[in-house]
C-alpha cells in the first residue's frame, strides 16, 4: 500500500506521511521563530520554556528536531502524555533518564535519587533538559510539582531545564491566578500558528523534494485550495496533500490540479474541519506571550 503511487509519480516514499519526521521539515517564518526560541530557552538556561500550537501545527517534529540536533553535553529525557499525582510525575521522568524505578519505592526516596542523578550529570559537565510533551494534560498541582524541580540548583547553576510542549489549553491553564508564580518562571515561549498562504506552494513542493520529486507535482492552484480547506495546518495539509496523489493517481494524471482537489473535498473522504482555526487566547501578564511571536520573561 506504500507504494499505491509512489512509483506513478517517481518518489522514494510517501512526501506526506502523518508521522513526525525532521528530515521533512519546512522551516516557514512561524517554525523558524519557535525553533529560535527553544535554543534560546535551552542555551539561556531558562528553567522552562513554553512551545503552544494548534494540533498538527508540527510542535512534535520540531521537537525531533531539536533532540536530533542537540550536542552531547545536554541529556534530555522525554515524557509523553505524562498523566497522574506529582508522585506518578517523578516516575515519568526518572525512567525517561533511563533509571529504574522499583514497585512501591515511596515519593521521598525517588526524589532524592533524582536530585543525585542530577548532582552527577552537572558534575560531569552535562545539563539535564526535561520534555514534557503534550503537557495541556497535566493539572495545576502537577505543573506546581514542576516549578518546584526548577529549584534545584548547585550554587548559582540550575540543575535542571524544563521544556513544555502542548496544545493552546496549557496557556488557559498557566494564566489561572493560583500558577502565577509558575508563569513567572517561563524564560522563553512562544505559539505555534498555523503557516500562512504564501508558503503552502513551497512546503508542499519541499516535501515532494525530500520524496525524491523531480519536477512540481501540485499545481499552483492546488496548493492554494489545500491552504483554503486546512486552514493551513501542516498536518491537514499533508492528509489533504495524500489523498490528492491517490485520486491524480487514479486518474493517471501527472499532476494534482485544483479540480482534483475539489473533488476530495466533494467525495466526503477528507475530514473537513467545522470551525477556523483561531488565535491563541490571552495569557498571564507574566509570560507577555502573543501569537506568533517569541516571548521572553
Amino acid at each position: 500500500m506504500d507504494e499505491i503511487y509512489t512509483d506513478f509519480f517517481g518518489l522514494s516514499g510517501r512526501p506526506f506521511a502523518l508521522l513526525p519526521d525532521p528530515d521533512f521539515i519546512y522551516w516557514s517564518p512561524e517554525h523558524k521563530h519557535a525553533a529560535t526560541m527553544l535554543e534560546y530557552g535551552l542555551f539561556s538556561r531558562a528553567p522552562i520554556t513554553l512551545i503552544t500550537g494548534e494540533v498538527g501545527a508540527g510542535k512534535t517534529t520540531l521537537l525531533r528536531h531539536l533532540m536530533a540536533t542537540m550536542t552531547e553535553n545536554v541529556t534530555i529525557a522525554l515524557v509523553s502524555n505524562a498523566r497522574g499525582s506529582r508522585e506518578d510525575l517523578i516516575r515519568w521522568i526518572m525512567l525517561a533518564l533511563g533509571e529504574r524505578v522499583v514497585p512501591g519505592e515511596d515519593y521521598v526516596t525517588i526524589y532524592d535519587r533524582f536530585q543525585q542523578l542530577l548532582i552527577a550529570e552537572y558534575a560531569a559537565g552535562r545539563r539535564v533538559v526535561v520534555v514534557i510533551d503534550e503537557a495541556q494534560n497535566l493539572d495545576a498541582g502537577v505543573l506546581e510539582e514542576l516549578r518546584m524541580i526548577t529549584n534545584i540548583n548547585a550554587d548559582k547553576d540550575e540543575l535542571v531545564q524544563l521544556v513544555l510542549m502542548g496544545q493552546p489549553e496549557l496557556r488557559d491553564l498557566i494564566s489561572q491566578p493560583h500558577l502565577r508564580q509558575f508563569a513567572q518562571r517561563v524564560g522563553a515561549g512562544f505559539h505555534l500558528g498555523p503557516i500562512g498562504p504564501d508558503c503552502a506552494e513551497p512546503y508542499i513542493a519541499r516535501r515532494l523534494e525530500v520524496a525524491g520529486a523531480s519536477c512540481p507535482i501540485f499545481t499552483p492552484e492546488a496548493a492554494r485550495k489545500v491552504h483554503g480547506y486546512t486552514g493551513g495546518i501542516p498536518r491537514l495539509m499533508n492528509q489533504l496533500c495524500d489523498l490528492g496523489l491517490v485520486y491524480a493517481y487514479s486518474a493517471g494524471s501527472q499532476e494534482v490540479t485544483g479540480e482534483i482537489i475539489e473533488k476530495v473535498i466533494e467525495d466526503n473522504v477528507f475530514y473537513l474541519p467545522v470551525e477556523t482555526q483561531g488565535r491563541p487566547r490571552a495569557v498571564a501578564a507574566e509570560g507577555a506571550f502573543r501569537s506568533g511571536r517569541a516571548g521572553g520573561a
